[in-house]
């Protein structure tokens, strides 16, 4: 029995080697098949692909009061103190926010008690002017009654002495003198007294409408909803959001948003290498991450012309606002997306994986193939993940993912697409050096005090002076912009301009 047992044992072993041995090749098999790719041939697609947050394309701000119109108070940042959660609906009118009213509170209780000094002041001020008129009028009273007198002395005197007589006339000029010297006095009295009045009502004035500015705008400081829809939180600059415990400032007073969700759109920001190939009216395909199994499309409606640095992030990137298309009632602001942007389409080529591209030291790039040849091949222009081969390959190719064992015993095919990369290359690289000078002309030309530069100066163009270098544009800037003048004019005519036909 014991022998038995070890003769199945020994069996079941062996059939588990055996299993192990076919179940290995068929891994190896499987592992070798997988190290080739085939080249394919169709539309290829240069696309872009970017992270976004989706926004309302157009919505409504909710504002804190407008502290800015109220003179009296020193501008200060306002803590909100408390708001509905984010995401609430609601209705035209309903609450939304409260603001710290501690510092205007104060300054209200302050200017109260000014208000309260000047209408004292203005009350002393009318009974004071009332008295000293009324003074000054009795005065002119007693001054018309010395003048009557004196003209009555003056009639009685016509039979006595010359000289009492004429006592009686000065005595009556005298008093003549007093009563125009009163109501002068009376007068210009009248005209302080009303300006020192009017002063006083102007400040009065002045300070109440203080008060019912501040009471206005603390009566905005618990804030309500200008229309329905859903809150969303006002994002700032640095990425955070407006909440309980932030601040307004007074030239920022949007405390929440109403965003129409009829029109969506996704911001995103591209990187300053890729920049360049996004234009608007490229079309997008959009993944929501809140919901990956539903697919929607969209448009690039701008990119932006100046870089910037987000925070936590090294590289310059370029926002990019791409709107989505129709609509659709799951769709929230701030949701994740990821955007393809298709920024080209070429038609009916052949393209290969990024990964099947060598490059030696000489830079040509090539191909290991499953026929056992190393091939030099043309590569164009790439996406992501795939490049396009302009000459040496077919469709159908099969290739190495990556570099084969013993690379060194492949056969090298395609020489002849060496001098074809060559002389690309150099093409290339003359293209750039001619933009760099182009962009030194204009550079030049934008620093000339008259803005353009004389006469054989553009790139390109023949003859002495065409296409010159940095030290020519040196020159250039020193002589003001006008190098050389002039050109000269021909048969009488007027001088020639550049680029014109000559004669």
């Amino acid at each position: 029995m014991k022998k038995k047992n070890l003769i199945i044992t020994g069996i079941v072993v062996v059939l588990a080697i055996i299993a192990l041995v076919v179940f290995n090749k068929k891994s190896a098999k499987k592992e070798i098949s997988n190290l080739f790719v085939e080249a394919e041939k169709g539309q290829f697609d240069i696309v872009v692909t970017t992270t976004g947050e989706l926004e309302a394309e157009t919505s409504v701000d909710i504002m804190g009061p407008q502290i800015t119109l109220f003179r009296g108070v020193r501008f200060a940042d306002i803590e909100i103190t408390d708001m509905v959660p984010e995401g609430t609906e609601v209705k035209e009118g309903d609450y939304v926010a409260t603001l710290n009213r501690t510092t205007f509170e104060n300054t209200l209780k302050d200017e109260l008690e000014e208000l309260s000094t000047l209408e004292s002041s203005l009350e002393l001020k009318t009974l004071d002017t009332a008295v000293t008129l009324s003074g000054l009028r009795d005065a002119i009273t007693t001054c018309e009654v010395g003048v009557e007198e004196a003209e009555i002395t003056l009639q009685e005197s016509k039979y006595e002495p010359p000289t009492t007589i004429r006592q009686a006339e000065l005595d009556l000029e005298k008093a003549k003198r007093a009563l125009i010297q009163a109501r002068k006095n009376y007068e210009l009295n009248v005209e302080t007294a009303k300006s020192e009045v009017r002063t006083s009502k102007y400040n009065l004035s002045e300070q109440r409408q203080k008060v019912n500015d501040l009471q206005k705008v603390l009566s905005g400081f618990t804030i309500t909803a200008p229309s329905s829809g859903m809150i969303i939180y006002k994002r700032l600059r640095d990425g955070s959001k407006r909440k309980v415990g932030s601040s307004i400032s007074p030239w920022d007073l949007v405390v929440a948003t109403l965003p129409n969700m009829t029109t969506m759109i996704s911001k995103t920001y591209v990187n300053e290498i890729d920049v360049s190939k996004v234009k608007p009216g490229q079309r997008v395909s959009i993944v929501v991450d809140a919901f990956p199994e539903r697919k929607y499309t969209g448009t690039v409606t701008s990119v932006a012309n100046i870089g910037e640095q987000l925070p936590n992030a090294d590289a310059k990137v370029f926002e990019v606002l791409i709107k989505v298309d129709g609509t659709d009632n799951v769709l929230r602001p701030s949701m994740t997306t990821g955007n393809k942007i298709n920024t080209k389409t070429i038609d009916n080529v052949v393209y290969i994986p990024l990964e099947c591209v060598q490059a030696g030291a000489d830079s040509i790039p090539f191909v290991y193939m499953k026929n056992g040849t190393r091939h030099y091949v043309v590569v164009g222009e790439s996406n992501e993940t795939s490049v396009v081969v302009e000459q040496g390959l077919e469709a159908g190719a099969l290739l190495y993912l990556s570099t084969p064992e013993e690379p060194e015993k492949f056969k090298i095919t395609g020489e002849e697409l060496i001098a074809v990369n060559r002389a690309k290359a150099r093409a290339k690289a003359e293209q750039a050096a001619e933009q760099q000078r182009k962009q030194e002309v204009e550079n030049a030309m934008r620093s000339a005090p008259g803005g353009m530069p004389g006469p054989g100066f553009m790139p390109g163009q023949g003859g002495p002076g065409g296409q010159r270098d940095t030290a020519a544009i040196r020159k250039f800037r020193q002589q003001g912009g006008r190098p050389g003048g002039p050109r000269p004019a021909r048969n009488g005519s007027a001088p020639a301009t550049r680029g014109a036909p000559v004669n």
